[in-house]
């Protein structure tokens, strides 16, 4: 993915599923540091939009709720997803993947980092 296409999801999506899903106003931004996502024009958008990210290290265990979306029946693969593919995963089950992410982290932390069942 070259870094224009990472930024136009950006624009197109980022804001609109955080109003879809109602996290209200002090959410932060997850997302691993791929190469798509440390590219300097990602961060400059993410700053110019006051986009709060999570600090996330690289080679760190998979803890993006999203990895569940793409292991369910409906089996995507995140980098070859149109929006129109998106858009057929409700807003509701996304609600259900963030709020299982305590009890990822927990074992995580439980593991010191290590591998875990997730």
């Amino acid at each position: 993915m070259r870094e224009e296409n990472y930024v136009d999801i950006l624009k197109q999506n980022l804001k609109t599923s955080v109003r879809k899903i109602k996290l209200g106003r002090k959410w932060v931004f997850q997302m691993d540091n791929g190469p798509k996502h440390t590219f300097k024009v990602v961060a400059k958008w993410l700053k110019d939009n006051k986009v709060k990210v999570l600090e996330w290290p690289s080679q760190s265990p998979d803890l993006n709720p999203i990895e569940k979306a793409c292991e369910s029946k409906e089996a995507y693969k995140p980098d070859s997803v149109t929006p129109a593919l998106w858009a057929k995963i409700h807003p509701t089950y996304c609600g259900k993947l963030v709020q299982g992410y305590l009890k990822h982290l927990t074992q995580v932390k439980k593991c010191k980092g290590n591998a875990t069942k997730y």
